[in-house]
């Protein structure tokens, strides 16, 4: 093996074994070759982490970097791109939104900016466009104003239906609009040459799935299961560090599958709303932020399985 080779290929051993950190709270984990994660903090938004608190991830292609998703603020979309420029110093040329929740599109405008290509889902575009003025409401309050301020909207321009097949410096990009999960425009994106899926919201891993009103549990479940069915070698999940899809079941599919369960046989036995916290959701307690999540998450699903 030749000397640059092998210097090479113990950088990436390197990176691969001890994923590097960001003060503002970003981690770089290498997955293979030239497919990284860049893994947010698993809490709340925060003016620290400026609203990054999610997973990302990036391709080196031969044309450029292609990012998935783009951060959620102006900061935390430069954040990302200076973590980038640690690994190579090919711009960005296209960002691909993976659904409609502020941290995979706020960052937009700055890699617009510079040039790159804006891609997501018609779902996803019209999702942001509906609950735009709540992110930026709720993100003023976590994040505080000045970061909201120097953050403009701008939507993606490339669209697409249910699929979209990208060839990128010679990188084949598949991306896949099942239907709504976590929010209703949520997309995943398999490379499968790499077998590498980045499964945007659709997975969380390390901290509970938060099922919110925008949320469709039974259409999550499909997505997953539509996700899961090319059987990834590599996953890096919408929140959580770049695992296995086993990992990626147990911490997702199999907490919904359980909550709606749940839920539908504490309904079928008379409970009603005022009730939820009797139910027992002690399984996920290793799961970050269960605590604030977990009440919330049953009282969604009730109210979902209402209209069922």
């Amino acid at each position: 093996m030749k000397l640059s080779r092998l210097i090479l290929l113990l950088a990436y051993l390197c990176l691969a074994a001890t994923p590097l950190s960001a003060d503002d709270g970003l981690e770089l984990q290498w997955v293979t070759d030239n497919v990284y994660a860049v893994v947010g903090e698993l809490g709340n938004r925060s003016a620290e982490n400026f609203g990054n608190n999610a997973t990302f991830g990036f391709v080196v292609t031969a044309a450029g970097v292609v990012l998935i998703d783009s951060g959620g603020t102006a900061r935390g979309a430069r954040a990302i791109d200076a973590l980038i420029d640690t690994v190579t110093p090919a711009p960005v040329i296209a960002v691909i939104n993976t659904g409609g929740q502020d941290h995979r599109w706020l960052g937009n405008a700055h890699f617009k900016n510079s040039g790159a290509r804006l891609i997501a889902s018609h779902a996803a575009v019209t999702d942001q466009r509906k609950r735009q003025q709540d992110q930026f409401f709720l993100l003023g309050n976590l994040v505080g104003q000045q970061l909201v301020r120097e953050t403009a909207v701008v939507y993606a321009d490339e669209n697409f239906n249910d699929a979209l097949d990208l060839t990128i410096g010679g990188t084949r990009f598949e991306i896949r609009h099942h239907g709504p999960a976590h929010t209703p425009g949520d997309s995943y994106v398999w490379l499968p040459a790499q077998q590498v899926m980045f499964s945007g919201d659709i997975v969380y891993t390390e901290r509970m799935a938060s099922i919110g009103a925008q949320s469709s549990s039974r259409g999550w479940i499909e997505a997953f299961d539509a996700m899961a069915a090319h059987r990834p070698r590599h996953l890096v999940p919408g929140h959580g560090r770049a695992t296995t899809l086993e990992h990626a079941r147990k911490d997702t599919r199999d907490y919904l599958a359980f909550l709606r369960t749940a839920v539908a046989g504490f309904m079928d036995d008379g409970g009603d709303l005022t009730e939820i916290g009797s139910i027992d959701q002690s399984a996920f307690t290793y799961l970050k932020n269960f605590d604030m999540l977990a009440g919330r998450n049953a009282q969604r699903v009730f109210e979902e399985l209402e209209w069922e």
